[in-house]
């Protein structure tokens, strides 16, 4: 079985080519479920059965996972008995008819307008001091808002990668699927302010093509991208604790309001599916109810 989990891994990483987090998050459930297996005396992958795949996802159950997480893998165990099958290992796809829970969709937090303002603006407060971090913190906002881009998105970003010519920004997203951006005045402001003035100071000769440095120089991590965002929302009296994702919820919502439709915003987001950006629809209608309420005489 360990054999076999290291092919996988492999037709993960090189035949799909899977970001190195998704290919960690699928290993995890597949190694989860050989070792439920294993635990039922299973000794090769020829023994999994549906019964066993439905009693490892009522284990699950039972452990308290959400119903998004027993989906989620639920997915990943029909992922892998399909390849399975697919390359020989065992003659049939035993996980073709394996169910599993509807995901609950829940409504993103997400700014009012008013608060992205006051967001970016307390950032560009403290960077009044043209400090480099300061100028680079007030581009990241600037972008992440602007754009809906994802915070590896914006972490993998290179120089090459920004046409501040037409104000685009160049992203490589889920799947390594291109995509192309734009972006507005404040943003290209506070990202040719950062490539000016702030980007330099940095940089050293280990730094690469990478648009945002680290205080070191290296290629900015997401984990300091997130301490960023969550630390600058605190400055913002009454808004919801949001990080990178939030402003991409944020943003996705504010360009439904706006007027764009449901396909433009699902190209910008780099959402597979039209379902996915729907989710958004749901949030402005809210939105609506509540201003409605507050509002109107008879609501």
């Amino acid at each position: 079985m360990a054999r076999v989990l290291g092919d996988y891994e492999r037709h993960l990483a090189v035949e799909r080519d899977l970001t190195a987090h998704t290919v960690r998050a699928y290993l995890g459930d597949i190694a989860s479920l050989l070792e439920h297996a294993r635990r039922l005396g299973d000794t090769d992958v020829t023994d999994l059965d549906l019964r066993t795949l439905r009693g490892w996802l009522a284990q699950q159950q039972t452990r308290g996972r959400s119903r998004t997480t027993v989906a989620r893998r639920a997915t990943a165990a029909r992922g892998f008995t399909a390849w399975l099958a697919r390359t020989g290992r065992i003659p049939v796809d035993v996980g073709a008819a394996l169910g599993s829970p509807r995901a609950h969709r829940t409504l993103p937090s997400v700014l009012r307008a008013d608060e992205a303002a006051d967001l970016v603006r307390a950032a560009a407060e403290l960077a009044d001091d043209g400090s480099a971090v300061g100028l680079r913190d007030v581009a990241m906002l600037e972008l992440l808002y602007a754009t809906g881009i994802r915070v590896g998105e914006l972490c993998g970003l290179d120089v090459d990668d920004l046409d501040r010519d037409r104000n685009v920004v160049r992203v490589l997203g889920k799947g390594r699927k291109e995509r192309t951006v734009p972006f507005g005045g404040p943003a290209a402001g506070a990202l040719d302010r950062w490539l000016r003035e702030g980007r330099p100071a940095l940089a050293t000769g280990t730094s690469g093509p990478a648009v945002f440095l680290g205080a070191r120089g290296g290629r900015i991590d997401q984990r300091a991208v997130r301490t960023l965002v969550h630390r600058r929302i605190a400055d913002v009296p009454g808004a919801p604790d949001i990080g990178p994702h939030g402003l991409r919820h944020t943003a996705a919502t504010h360009l439904l309001e706006g007027g764009a439709d449901l396909r433009s915003v699902q190209e910008l987001l780099g959402h597979a599916s039209l379902a996915t950006t729907q989710l958004y629809t749901h949030v402005t209608t809210d939105r609506l109810r509540q201003a409605y309420r507050q509002a109107h005489p008879r609501a």
